[in-house]
């Protein structure tokens, strides 16, 4: 029976060929290789790889803060769009969960027939609505029975609510990849002078007056959080992975999945 088509390290009854291994008491007899056995008259089975599904889950932060910014927004839901395509591309049974906006459902598919639809339906997610606290409702929506667990957020809510997020997760037996996701002027601002910043989840405001020294603060600040970001998931045996709303989706998954040891 087909179970899936991604390659496992098991070994169970594909058609692909792995090793011969020396027959042991309980072995399928059928498994037994005569043409081996005429050469060495001894007893070997043939060992093929196992193909097994993968469940994957993939939650979109789309909260208030992911969708101020338009760049950030739409490099997120093209992000989340593609690695739900590859999923069912594979033929791995997907979990696509959007966190923050009560408008948006979650899609639960497996097959490829299935992928083109599905990459469709995420690109188009809209933002319709103020909503925030996307750890806090990640813990609520959570999966379970999935073996890979995908967030994509940008990791600016405090550290021990992602903490407790993270720990919530491993501790289903779920790997995890943590996908950071900043927006130019949230990397390398470039304002200066007296501003007014408005929190996009509580809506409360703040007036600024920016200078060069201020700007480097909030690099070092911005910098210190994500090295703690990455320490946690490091701790936790999680990927961590940021990526700028700049940077082309292709070059992400090509080449920095790949560097990161995450996609093939």
């Amino acid at each position: 029976m087909h179970k899936g088509s991604r390659r496992s390290s098991a070994f169970g009854s594909s058609l692909e060929f792995s090793d011969f291994r020396a027959y042991q008491p309980g072995d399928d007899v059928r498994q037994i290789d005569w043409n081996v056995f005429g050469r060495t008259q001894k007893h070997y089975i043939k060992r093929f790889l196992d193909e097994q599904e993968l469940s994957v889950a993939v939650y979109l932060d789309m909260s208030s803060s992911m969708r101020a910014l338009p760049g950030k927004w739409e490099q997120a839901r093209k992000l989340a769009a593609s690695l739900s395509f590859v999923v069912l591309a594979s033929e791995d049974r997907l979990n696509f969960v959007p966190v923050g906006n009560q408008g948006a459902h979650p899609i639960r598919r497996k097959g490829a027939v299935h992928r083109k639809r599905v990459f469709r339906e995420i690109a188009g997610l809209e933002d319709t609505e103020r909503s925030g606290e996307f750890y806090e409702q990640l813990g609520k929506v959570m999966v379970r029975n999935q073996q890979l667990a995908i967030i994509i957020s940008d990791g600016l809510e405090p550290i021990e609510k992602v903490e407790a997020t993270l720990r919530k997760l491993r501790s289903a037996r779920q790997e995890v990849w943590f996908i950071q996701l900043l927006g130019k002027e949230e990397l390398q601002p470039m304002y200066d002078g007296d501003l007014k910043f408005v929190d996009s989840e509580m809506e409360t405001a703040v007036n600024v007056s920016l200078n060069p020294t201020l700007i480097d603060n909030y690099r070092r600040r911005l910098a210190h959080h994500n090295e703690q970001l990455e320490a946690i998931c490091e701790s936790l045996g999680s990927r961590y992975m940021l990526i700028s709303a700049e940077t082309d989706i292709q070059m992400i998954l090509f080449h920095d999945f790949p560097r990161h040891g995450l996609m093939n």
